[in-house]
């Protein structure tokens, strides 16, 4: 400061005199006032943003700051915050308000204690309010006296709480509760001590550890786990866990779910689908598994086909329970046949495949064929029935003959398509020749489908006649192919491959609607017969078919007869059996073709509304010169005029043949000597005959199959 300055200063404080001096003063206080004013405002600011409720009292303990929250809080008691106001005075006046319902009937008391927490603040305790609320109460002393005190709003806390407990205690899941720090059991619901056998004080307070089979987990417990319960057994549990906050402390809720009897069903379940639950043995889905695991290691191996002989007989005349029976003993000695590290499994009916892994050693397996199918030609002894059955077998191996499952499958099921097409008790190995008549068998297939889409197939009829009289009184259609490059293919040889195909179906209904058309536009006493398959019973509705024909064609349900087979009479089934009576209802006769050839025959004569028998062409041609079919043909007569049914004759083909069956009384005949099956024109060249009948739509086509029998 230089000299004129500090003489400018010297001036001015010689100037001020007492008033000057008491204004500035003032000036000084209201700046002071100005800023505790500002401080403090920005105090309540701060503390308004803040979630819990605040608040300020002196030494006294009288309100001196309180910020929004705490208002919200105690909105009943808001009116009575005042600063210099005791906060004794206002929970008095709330008492006596009712505000604090927890001090009804010891109001002083309740004073008392809470006057004491406020004087010296220990740890925080709750506070109901009229309202159902409750309120956290936090409070610490400063180092001048005053308090500073934390109110929270824990209403939903505390009902999660209750909650909690409430799904705890009550439910029906074994629950524990322990202490994440020291591992101990805190707690455990009813249905735990239950469930596990425990009394309370065996189990709370433990080491959780005491629950685990073998040593004490540690780090995460969720997962599978084998708990032992208080009698010392042990069950397979799923332990779900939850960290949570209890009482102000870190517990772990453990919920377990008993799966001890869910593993025991999951390892049944897995057994079953992996075994046959006949037999006991491996089923196709365990079979291919084996097949699969071969294949990856590379090693050779060779899959034994076998299929029962016989084994249809036994179904069909001692029933399907004994015919189980048999299947489980056969598994059994197939079983006892191979080696340790064969594997036998059924793949279905009474087909059996055994995995024999090492070299194509054609011996071996012959050898080891010829074991198991000695042991399936001694006798069974079930329940006194003396059972004889055999077995035909077909081989492949790999990787000679195919390095793919279902390659491997098909070849051995080709082996043994021809070994039991050469007789029973047959064993082949796979050829290669073997498939390319499959290809040709196919070729015929696809061409089958074809001669359907494009009519190529023809209804001829071949001339049924009265003996007595000599006249045609009826026909049989028959079915022909004309096939573009092998001429006329005998139905022997395409329908069991339309059976196989499902295409026997809409050939079947054309055939039928065909006749039927023809037959309405011949004389009325000429009738028609039209065979079935027992396919078509077995897959398609006849009953439906029959009157769609009839009622297409006008034809009267008394010219129509069906002819089937013994084969389609032996399941004796429902299905059958109503629609055959329902034909007969319809006035539409039955006659059983080829009769004589079956082991049931007269039976089926009983169970069965026949109208008419066929005498096997092969009793027939034997006439003259044997005595033994003369017999069996006079036997048919009479069982034919004991029971009220015509009686025909098939496959004549002299005139002595109609003389020996004119006098045995035979009724019809058909064969060669009266008329090979021909056009209806060739017929009744008269006769203008109707278009060929829509055509039934085909199924998808699928490869062909050796057909499948057994039982269950």
């Amino acid at each position: 400061m230089n000299a004129k300055t500090r003489a400018k200063c010297k001036r001015a404080k010689k100037s001020e005199g007492p008033v000057s001096r008491g204004l500035a003063a003032k000036a000084a206080m209201r700046r002071a006032a100005r800023k505790a004013q500002l401080a403090q405002d920005r105090l309540r600011a701060a503390i308004d943003v803040l979630p819990e409720g605040v608040v300020f009292l002196d030494p006294e303990g009288s309100y001196i700051l309180w910020n929004q929250r705490y208002s919200e809080i105690y909105r009943n008691s808001a009116d009575l915050f005042k600063v210099g106001a005791r906060l004794r005075d206002t929970l008095r006046i709330g008492v006596e308000r009712g505000d604090y319902p927890e001090a009804a009937g010891r109001e002083e008391a309740w004073m008392a204690d809470r006057l004491a927490r406020l004087a010296q603040p220990v740890a925080p305790h709750e506070q109901r309010l009229a309202d159902g609320r409750t309120i956290l109460i936090e409070e610490r002393k400063l180092a001048d006296g005053s308090t500073i005190g934390l109110r929270v709003d824990v209403t939903e806390l505390k009902k999660k709480e209750e909650g909690f407990r409430l799904l705890f205690e009550n439910n029906p899941l074994p629950m524990f509760l322990y202490d994440a720090a020291t591992r101990m059991i805190r707690d455990a619901n009813e249905a735990a001590r239950r469930h596990y056998g425990y009394e309370p004080h065996e189990i709370v307070g433990c080491d959780v550890g005491v629950l685990f089979e073998g040593a004490a987990p540690h780090g995460d417990f969720d997962g599978a786990w084998r708990h032992r319960k208080a009698d010392g057994s042990t069950i397979e549990t799923t332990l779900f866990t939850r960290e949570m906050e209890l009482d102000g402390a870190r517990a772990v809720l453990m919920a377990a779910i008993d799966v001890t009897e869910r593993r025991r069903a999951e390892q049944r379940l897995f057994h079953m689908a992996r075994h046959d639950a006949l037999t006991g043995l491996p089923n196709r889905v365990q079979f291919r598994e084996r097949l699969e695991e071969l294949l990856s290691y590379r090693r050779p191996f060779s899959i034994l086909l076998f299929d029962l002989d016989e084994f249809k007989a036994v179904n069909d005349t001692l029933g399907h329970s004994m015919g189980d029976r048999l299947l489980q003993e056969a598994a059994t000695r197939i079983s006892s046949s191979i080696r340790s590290e064969d594997m036998a499994a059924r793949l279905g009916g009474d087909e059996f495949v055994v995995i024999r892994p090492g070299a194509a050693n054609e011996n071996a397996i012959s050898a080891q064929v010829e074991r198991v199918t000695s042991a399936l030609k001694r006798p069974f002894d079930l329940d006194g029935h003396k059972i004889n059955i055999g077995a035909s077998a077909g081989a492949a191996c790999a990787p000679r003959d195919g390095d793919e499952c279902d390659l491997l499958l098909k070849h051995a099921d080709l082996a043994l398509y021809a070994a039991k097409a050469q007789g029973r008790g047959v064993f082949r190995f796979f050829e290669p020749e073997m498939d390319a008549l499959l290809q040709a068998r196919r070729k015929l297939e696809n061409d089958l489908r074809a001669a359907v889409q494009n009519g190529a197939l023809h209804v001829h009829y071949q001339p049924l006649v009265d003996l007595a009289s000599g006249r045609t009184c009826g026909f049989e259609a028959l079915l022909r192919w004309n096939h573009p490059e092998r001429g006329m293919i005998s139905p022997a040889e395409f329908v069991p491959i339309a059976e196989d195909t499902g295409l026997i179906g809409p050939i079947g209904h054309m055939v039928l609607r065909r006749a039927c058309e023809d037959a309405a536009r011949w004389p009325d006493d000429v009738k028609i017969a039209v065979n079935l398959s027992p396919v078509q019973f077995k897959h398609g509705d006849v009953l439906h078919s029959v009157v769609q024909a009839l009622a297409a064609s006008g034809l009267a349900p008394h010219r129509l007869e069906l002819e089937i087979t013994e084969a389609l009479l032996m399941e004796r089934s429902e299905k059958i059996l109503s629609a055959l009576n329902g034909v007969r209802a319809l006035g539409v006769g039955l006659s059983m073709d080829d009769f004589g050839t079956g082991y049931s025959s007269l039976s089926y004569l009983r169970a069965f509304p026949f109208t008419k028998i066929k005498i096997d062409q092969s009793f027939v041609r034997e006439l003259r010169a044997s005595a033994d079919a003369q017999a069996i043909v006079r036997a048919i007569l009479g069982l034919g005029e004991s029971l009220g049914l015509t009686v025909l004759a098939e496959g004549v083909e002299h005139a002595d043949d109609v003389t020996y069956l004119k006098l045995m009384g035979c009724q019809e005949a058909q064969g060669f000597h009266f008329g090979r099956a021909e056009p209806a024109a060739t017929w009744f060249p008269d006769v203008q005959h109707a278009p060929a009948p829509e055509l039934a739509p085909l199924p998808d086509s699928a490869p062909p199959r050796r057909a499948r029998r057994g039982g269950a």
